[in-house]
C-alpha cells in the first residue's frame, strides 16, 4: 500500500533549531493499575520482500508496547466508559477544519455547582474549555519545516534512480553523509539481533562462563529498569554522533510549542505508535534532536516493555540510552524520586499510549489513534501529580507500508489472535532496502516532525484519596481535544494534501 512520500523537511544536518513560545526560531546546538502503554525500540531486520509489494511478517514482540498487556492488569476502579462520540458525558469537543473547538453545552450539574464564567456561560466539568480558531492559533505558534530542499533532492534521486526489474537502485554517487545515515539506522534496527548473537557466541566459549553466569544472575535480579534511579543512563552515549546520523536519515525534527518549567513533572503521550516508533526513539532516547536544550532542566525517560530488559546485552544498550520499564512500579519510581527536590520534580516519562494495537493501524497517509479506552496514563498522572503533555508525530505512520486489514481480513484476524494470545503484534510490512528504494525492511526516508504540545495541569490526589471517574474523563477529554487542536493547527504544514495527490489525511480516535 505504498503512497507518495510526504516531502516535509526537518532540521538540516548540524542545524537544529529551538522554537520559542512566541514562535520565533532561534539557533541551538541541540539535545498500571495501569492502562499504560509503552514504546518499542526498533527491531526491524532489513531484508527483502516480494517485488510485487507483498509484505513479510516480522515478530517485534520483544520490543512492543505494554498497552495491550496492561489492559488486563487489576485496577482498583471499575472500568470506565470509553469515548462515545454522541454520548452525553464522554463527548469530546471536535475541531472543525478552521481549527476552532465547538463550545461545550451547559450541564445542570454545572449550574447547580455554580461553575460559571465571567460572561455568564457555564461549562460542564467533564469537557475541555472551548477554543476559538484564534485562540488555537494563539496557543500554538507557527512552525516551519526546514529540510524541504533536502527532501526534494532525495525524491529526485529516487525518481532518477537506475531501474532493473521494476526496482529502483540507489546510485553509487550518493553522498558519504547519507551512507552514514543509512548505516546508523541499520545498526539500530539490528541491535537486538546483534546483541543476542554476540551473547550466544560468548556462551560457546567456556572461558567466558565465569563471567556470563554472574551476569545472567544480575540480569534476572536487577531492578535498574524499575527503581527510578537511572544509574545506567549515559548522557555521553545519548549524545553520540551516530544518533545525529540516525535522525538525519528521515530527517526528523523536534518542535517546541510551549515552555515546560523544570519545577513540574510530566507524562509525555506519544502519538501515533507507527510500526516501530522511530520518532520517539530519536526525540526522547537520544539527544540527536536537542531535547535537553529545548526543555532545559527536564530528564525524560522513554518507556518500553519490561521484557526488553531480559534480553542479554540488549538491556545494557537501552539502559545506557535512558530507557526504563513501562510498568506501574517504574513510572511511580521515576516520577516520585530524584529530580530537583528529590520528589521527581523536573523528571518526565514518554509513553506511546496506543501500544501494540495501534501499530496495526499504521498506514501511510492516516492518523488513527487507539486512545478512546486508554485512560491508565491519566490515572497515573493523577497519582504522581505529573502534567500531561500530548506529542504528535507527523510522518511516523509513513515510514513503512503494511498490508491493509480491509483487503486481507484473514491476515488481520491472525494478527489480532496473536495480539490477544501472545501479547505482541505481527505486522506484515515492508519498506526500502539498503541499496534500493523499493524492497526491504528499512524505514523509508520520509520526514518526521515531532510536535510537543501544551502541558495539561493535573492535581495530585492525596494519600488515601480515591480517583474520581469524572475527573479522569475530564482530563482525558481535554487531552484528546488538545491533540485535535494540534492536528488541525499543523496538518497543512507537515502533511499537506498536495503531497498526497490531493488526498487529505484525517485524525480519527478509535477504541
Amino acid at each position: 500500500m505504498p503512497s507518495a512520500p510526504t516531502l516535509v523537511p526537518a532540521a538540516q544536518d548540524g542545524d537544529s533549531r529551538t522554537l520559542a513560545t512566541n514562535g520565533a526560531l532561534t539557533p541551538s546546538k541541540g539535545n498500571p493499575e495501569t492502562g499504560l502503554d509503552g514504546t518499542l525500540t526498533p527491531a526491524a531486520v532489513p531484508g527483502s520482500t516480494q517485488r510485487n509489494g507483498g509484505s513479510l511478517g516480522q515478530n517485534v514482540g520483544a520490543a512492543e508496547s505494554t498497552g495491550d498487556i496492561a489492559e488486563h492488569e487489576a485496577d482498583d476502579l471499575s472500568s470506565l466508559g470509553g469515548y462515545e462520540p454522541d454520548g452525553p458525558l464522554n463527548t469530546l469537543t471536535k475541531l472543525p477544519p478552521n481549527g476552532a473547538v465547538r463550545g461545550a453545552s451547559v450541564s445542570s450539574e454545572a449550574k447547580s455547582n455554580g461553575l460559571s464564567r465571567p460572561d455568564g456561560e457555564l461549562r460542564d466539568r467533564s469537557r475541555p474549555k472551548a477554543k476559538s480558531s484564534q485562540t488555537v492559533r494563539d496557543t500554538y505558534p507557527d512552525l516551519t519545516d526546514e529540510a524541504g530542499k533536502e527532501a526534494a533532492a532525495r525524491e529526485r534521486d529516487r525518481i532518477n534512480a537506475y531501474r532493473t526489474g521494476g526496482i529502483r537502485f540507489a546510485p553509487w554517487n550518493i553522498p558519504y553523509r547519507r551512507r552514514l545515515q543509512t548505516m546508523a539506522v541499520l545498526l539500530h534496527c539490528l541491535s537486538i539481533a546483534v546483541t543476542v548473537s554476540c551473547f550466544f557466541s560468548l556462551c560457546a566459549i567456556p572461558l567466558t562462563w565465569p563471567i556470563l553466569i554472574p551476569y545472567l544472575l544480575h540480569m534476572l535480579l536487577s531492578k535498574t529498569a524499575t527503581d527510578g534511579r537511572l544509574r545506567a543512563r549515559s548522557e555521553r552515549f545519548r549524545r553520540l554522533r551516530m544518533w545525529k546520523f540516525f535522525a538525519d536519515y528521515f530527517p526528523a525534527a523536534l518542535h517546541k510549542t510551549h515552555d515546560l518549567p523544570p519545577t513540574r513533572k510530566y507524562i509525555f503521550g506519544y502519538h501515533p505508535h507507527g510500526i516501530i516508533s522511530h520518532g520517539a526513539f530519536a526525540a526522547f532516547a537520544t539527544e540527536a534532536l536537542g531535547f535537553s536544550e529545548k526543555f532545559p532542566g527536564i530528564t525524560n525517560s522513554l518507556l518500553t516493555l519490561d521484557s526488553n530488559f531480559r534480553i542479554p546485552l540488549y538491556r545494557d544498550y537501552i539502559l545506557a540510552l535512558g530507557l526504563q520499564s513501562v510498568s506501574k512500579e517504574s513510572i511511580t519510581s521515576i516520577l516520585t524520586t530524584g529530580g530537583l527536590d528529590g520528589d521527581g520534580m523536573g523528571r518526565a516519562v514518554t509513553i506511546v499510549v496506543g501500544g501494540a494495537r495501534e501499530s496495526l493501524e499504521a498506514h501511510p497517509g492516516t492518523m488513527r489513534l487507539v486512545l478512546a479506552q486508554r485512560k491508565g496514563f491519566v490515572k497515573m498522572a493523577m497519582r504522581t501529580g505529573a502534567d500531561l503533555v500530548p506529542v504528535l508525530a507527523f510522518g511516523e505512520n509513513d515510514l513503512y507500508d503494511q498490508l491493509s486489514a480491509r483487503q486481507h481480513p484473514s491476515l488481520h484476524r491472525l494478527q489480532m489472535w496473536v495480539l490477544r494470545t501472545l501479547k505482541f503484534t505481527l505486522p506484515f510490512l515492508h519498506g526500502r532496502g539498503i541499496f534500493n528504494y523499493d524492497v526491504g525492511l528499512m524505514p523509508y526516508r520520509r520526514p518526521l516532525n515531532i510536535v510537543v504540545g501544551r502541558p495539561i495541569p493535573v492535581r495530585k490526589i492525596g494519600a488515601g484519596e480515591k480517583i474520581e471517574a469524572r475527573e479522569v474523563e475530564r482530563l482525558h477529554a481535554e487531552y484528546v481535544a488538545e491533540l485535535e487542536a494540534m492536528w488541525n493547527r499543523y496538518k497543512d504544514t507537515f502533511c499537506p494534501s498536495a503531497t498526497r495527490g490531493g488526498r487529505e489525511a484525517r485524525l480519527k480516535i478509535v477504541d
